[in-house]
């Protein structure tokens, strides 16, 4: 149990990027299921959102920072139910954060594993359903894959700030272009002016008709914006570094997961079979292949590590001018 006014989180960090998941204290959030809580709690200034801010606003956050309550599931066929969030608002897919939440849920006992072979932890998202499948050998953690939603193109060739970008959808809608095309590199020396085109590459988007999912609205529209660059290829892999800039300037440190996802699709549109490893800006790797293909689209499967890095116990001092925090970026 919490104490009245404290929060209390795990953190991990995957790849390098930071997911912060809230153990004791979050609001509870009605809804039928998880695409339904996150509607509640995009409200502005809902408790929700007041606790988002807290968590990801200076001083106890920052600019760049990443998290999740969790929820109920939408039903008994899954572990665990989680809402998205960020500096900005409630996202509805993260892959690496599926990814850490594979590894919390063995860790802390909320889903047994074998101490050898492959345990499914099965995670609803407002996005639909997917798994964080963890590896272990000798009782200890090898590796976790994660099992996206069908993932598909949207458009190629769509016109945004004097270049053109293609559209795929790998849990959230991401607009991708090769860095080059714009005279930058993927590289964290380049991240003040990528972060600069990208959002001006999304203001162009909004509205487009091309940014739209097609069956459900509440999914619609860029959430982030891929940059990458072409490396030499390794034993039949594709290899690809990138820079992902996600909601309003965020860059992820890690290889981003459902975004990933959406460079699948976008590769397996273009005739590309093989599997493909992705780097991050800060050097980290995922390794990511087409599982199988349906109707709906490309199955992704990204596999990556997660490591817990703390655990907190927040609070606001009532008396405190800043309140909630804030952000410089």
């Amino acid at each position: 149990m919490t104490a009245p006014g404290t929060v209390t989180t795990i953190d991990y960090h995957t790849g390098g990027e930071p997911f912060r998941i809230v153990t004791g204290g979050a609001p509870e959030l009605p809804g039928a299921s998880v695409l339904d809580r996150r509607e509640h709690a995009l409200r502005p200034g809902g408790e929700a959102d007041r606790l988002r801010r807290l968590l990801c606003h200076e001083p106890r956050g920052h600019a760049d920072m990443y998290g999740c309550y969790l929820v109920p599931p939408d039903d008994p066929g899954a572990h665990l139910g989680v809402l998205f969030w960020h500096k900005d608002g409630f996202s509805t897919a993260c892959g690496h954060g599926t990814i850490a939440l594979g590894v919390h849920a063995v860790r802390e006992g909320l889903v047994a594993a074998a101490p050898d072979g492959e345990t499914d932890v099965v995670v609803d998202v407002p996005s639909g359903r997917v798994t964080a499948r963890v590896r272990c050998s000798g009782g200890r953690i090898e590796a976790v894959t994660f099992v996206g939603v069908p993932s598909f193109v949207l458009a190629r060739g769509v016109p945004a700030d004097g270049t053109s970008v293609d559209l795929a959808y790998g849990g959230a809608v991401y607009a991708s272009l090769p860095a080059r095309s714009v005279g930058l590199e993927a590289r964290a020396g380049h991240l003040t002016e990528l972060i600069a085109r990208a959002r001006r590459i999304k203001r162009d988007l909004e509205g487009h008709p091309a940014t739209r999912h097609p069956t459900d609205e509440r999914l619609s529209g860029v959430y982030g914006v891929i940059f990458h660059d072409e490396l030499p290829g390794e034993d039949g892999r594709v290899h690809q570094r990138n820079v992902t800039v996600f909601a309003d300037g965020e860059v992820d440190r890690s290889p981003c997961g459902s975004g990933t996802a959406a460079r699948l699709a976008l590769l397996h549109d273009e005739g590309v079979r093989e599997p493909l490893v992705h780097d991050s800006v800060v050097g980290s790797t995922f390794r990511a292949r087409v599982a199988r293909v349906t109707e709906e689209g490309v199955v992704p499967e990204v596999e990556g590590m997660a490591y817990r890095t703390g655990r907190h116990v927040f609070e606001l001092d009532p008396d405190d001018p800043l309140g909630a925090g804030f952000v410089l970026r």
